[in-house]
């Protein structure tokens, strides 16, 4: 039966809301504080006013920017959108890779290098993410073929049992250890570069290969969690990382594979993850002050209790994905829950700032200044929501029928 209300509010309020707060509060603000409109590129050390508290480029927040306005000038056919993603991209290709095809890891307003390549890979893919997707609206091969031979740089980065790891969210790091982050962000780009180039044989692989360590390796049979890192040669570790699971990723990775699945039309995988998007939302979710949390240690029960607003928001995605496309009533229930606790806790509005608090404690207790805005998680989320509602609505509020 088609359905009118996520909890106490309608569908269409809901839309509502996203569009007049993606157009008339979030994109004013970054067009005012954020975006260099000299130079291309995203300034985000700012606080909740927009007070710019310095002006490097942080090479993941350039390549999630470029990625954020091209998605926008493709969907909301947004010129503004274009230009900004046109100079972010020219800026970047002109001055962000060293000889080798590496990006920085951060960059002076200019374009000057200030630190450069690391072996984390995560640069090199959120600049792959934002050429493809630049690619998408405009056409242009060679950001394509950019972001492609990035893609693959990295990969082969990934599988050296040499490379360095350091990250500090994980209890122990050591070479060569395999992190579920890494999949995460692959198969996301692997998915979208797909749909551009159906036909790659040697990308398709590649995303067979995500998957398999996604739904496979990385999945935990005994804890029916995700565990956030295998060796080198994806076995489970014999060390403190074994009951390590870092929910947000699970989150985050699931509907992600999901998405994957919806580009393959395979029912069988999008179910899977489905139900281990279920579980690992339940598990995260702060019966006490509600919220989602993003880290367990299993065997004993310890929970990083910081919340943070991206966690929230990729639960958002997830449970649209399954409103827009089952019959499941799990999803609408929960995303009503999800999107009380953010428009409570995590808006601004309420002490007289735009956008909103991107991290907290366990109440995400309100914080008088911020040293950074977030540019793709947030906006990725009221742009996905706000495109899947219009389409729920077009139709009626019947699911979308994808799997017959």
């Amino acid at each position: 039966m088609p359905r009118t209300h996520i909890g106490i509010h309608t569908v269409e309020e809901i839309r509502d809301h996203y569009r007049r707060y993606l157009f008339g509060e979030y994109l004013p603000f970054w067009n005012r504080h954020g975006v260099d409109h000299q130079h291309g590129g995203f300034f985000c050390a700012l606080d909740h006013d927009g007070t710019r508290l310095e002006d490097s480029k942080f090479m993941w927040y350039q390549g999630r920017g470029l990625w954020v306005y091209s998605h926008l000038a493709r969907h909301f056919g947004d010129a503004e959108a274009l230009e900004i993603a046109r100079k972010t991209a020219g800026f970047l290709l002109a001055h962000g890779r060293d000889r080798e095809g590496w990006w920085a890891e951060w960059l002076e307003a200019d374009g000057r290098v200030r630190a450069g390549r690391t072996y984390r890979g995560y640069e090199s893919l959120f600049v792959a993410e934002g050429l493809q997707a630049y690619a998408a609206v405009t056409g242009d091969e060679r950001a394509f073929e950019v972001a492609r031979t990035t893609l693959l740089k990295v990969v082969e980065l990934y599988r050296d049992p040499r490379r360095p790891v350091n990250e500090d969210y994980i209890p122990l790091c050591y070479p060569g250890m395999r992190i579920l982050g890494e999949f995460m962000v692959l198969i996301l780009t692997l998915t979208q570069m797909l749909e551009q180039r159906p036909g790659d044989a040697e990308l398709a692989a590649l995303a067979d290969e995500m998957v398999q360590g996604i739904t496979v390796e990385f999945w935990n049979e005994h804890y029916q969690l995700t565990n956030e890192v295998r060796t080198c040669d994806l076995r489970r570790p014999e060390d403190p990382n074994e009951d390590f699971c870092y929910l947000g990723h699970g989150i985050e990775t699931m509907w992600m594979t999901m998405a994957e699945a919806l580009r393959r039309q395979d029912h069988t995988l999008f179910e899977l993850c489905a139900a281990r998007f279920r579980r690992h939302v339940k598990v995260a979710w702060d019966d006490v002050y509600g919220g989602l949390f993003r880290s367990l240690r299993v065997k004993s029960n310890y929970y990083e209790l910081d919340k943070v607003l991206w966690l929230q928001e990729e639960g958002l995605i997830g449970c649209l994905m399954l409103m827009e496309h089952t019959e499941d009533e799990w999803s609408w229930e929960w995303f009503a829950r999800i999107y009380e606790w953010i428009e409570t806790r995590c808006a601004l509005r309420h002490h007289g700032y735009p956008l909103y608090q991107v991290g907290g404690d366990r109440q995400m207790s309100f914080g008088p200044h911020s040293n950074r805005k977030e540019n793709y998680h947030h906006p990725r989320c009221v742009m996905y929501c706000l495109l899947a509602l219009e389409r729920m609505i077009g139709r009626g509020g019947a699911v979308s029928g994808v799997w017959g």
